[in-house]
């Protein structure tokens, strides 16, 4: 069996705004043997896409 990574998060502020979910890297697309480094990176971005997906918060970013 393959590693797992279990996201998951929770709002303080508004009650029942939480989810939790669990992905095998294969899922993912990432490579197992990658170095820590890689992964944590790879995991950051693919968390921040999946909260905000969960949320469905649609967003901008403005730079001037």
């Amino acid at each position: 069996m393959g590693k797992t990574v279990t996201f998951s998060f929770s709002s303080s502020k508004y009650e029942g705004t939480e989810a939790i979910e669990t992905f095998t890297f294969k899922e993912l697309g990432i490579v197992e043997n990658l170095d820590d480094e890689a992964v944590k990176i790879e995991m950051d971005r693919i968390f921040q896409a999946w909260v905000w997906d969960k949320l469905n918060i649609p967003y901008s970013i403005v730079i001037e």
